[in-house]
């Protein structure tokens, strides 16, 4: 599993934050990054993670608009999901997990666990 670089997540985060398809100059001009990056830059992350198949993309005119093929919190869950399968037990890696919870997020699983169990139809 490999997780985003600086400058991927920096795009990411603007793509995510955009409601439309942004091109790489309006990626560049929204992106909050510790140092200015160059177009150029810009247009070959972009492109990589296009091929990583992070990003969808069509032409705009002769420049190419850019969108994220999904959620952060779908990408957050699918990155979460590949660690837990890397270990030897998933089982033990979530119980040390959830261990470290504090009370607010214990809270906030248990109504996901409902919500999920309610849109499976599980009984509690």
């Amino acid at each position: 599993m490999k997780g985003l670089g600086e400058l991927e997540a920096a795009i990411m985060d603007v793509l995510w934050r955009s409601r439309e398809p942004l091109s790489v100059r309006r990626i560049r001009e929204t992106m909050v990054y510790d140092r200015q990056v160059a177009y150029t830059t810009v247009m070959t992350v972009a492109d990589i993670l296009f091929h990583k198949g992070l990003v969808d993309r069509e032409k705009d005119g002769r420049a190419w608009a850019y969108w994220p093929r999904e959620s952060h919190a779908e990408y957050t869950a699918r990155m979460m999901d590949e660690v837990l399968s890397t270990g030897p037990d998933p089982g033990a890696t979530l119980l040390r997990f959830v261990e470290r919870f504090s009370d607010e997020d214990m809270m906030r699983f248990h109504r996901v666990l409902s919500q999920v169990r309610d849109r499976r139809g599980i009984a509690g």
